[in-house]
């Protein structure tokens, strides 16, 4: 029986909840590997080897190597675990976040200074506002998690 969800209206946004956290643990304990040296540098050496030893979906390994952060949180992957991927890249987190939203890292810190984005129009799913879905990377990857 699921609960309900009255979040899943906003746009753009995928909820870490205990539905998300069971599906994707394994993704995530794969992040939290990455937190040891050696274990970067196998995944870095063999993206693909490193993935296989985890049990994963297929779906998550793709988003893993396609570098689509908004598609593993859509597969149950925590921003924060995801994280580690990027730093193992050498990315910094700011980076991604732009990534993540269809900027580069200058477009979205100013975007970030300028006090982020307006809520006109992004209250709920169906308004007009630059931060629905279909506007967005993560409306991608929403669609095909459903």
């Amino acid at each position: 029986m699921g609960l309900d969800k009255p979040y899943k209206d906003i746009p753009g946004t995928i909820i870490f909840d205990a539905e998300q956290s069971r599906k994707g643990y394994h993704l995530n304990q794969f992040c939290m590997s990455l937190m040891k040296a050696e274990n970067r540098e196998r995944f870095k050496a063999d993206q693909r080897a490193y993935l296989d030893q985890w049990p994963m979906t297929e779906e998550q390994k793709q988003a893993v190597l396609d570098m689509d952060l908004n598609r593993a949180m859509a597969l149950g992957g925590n921003i924060y675990f995801l994280a580690k991927i990027g730093a193992t890249h050498g990315k910094s987190f700011q980076q991604m976040a732009g990534s993540m939203t269809g900027m580069n890292e200058d477009e979205y810190r100013a975007m970030m200074i300028n006090g982020g984005r307006s809520i006109e129009g992004n209250r709920r799913i169906g308004e007009d506002g630059d931060a629905q879905a279909r506007h967005q990377p993560q409306g991608q990857a929403g669609r095909k998690a459903s």
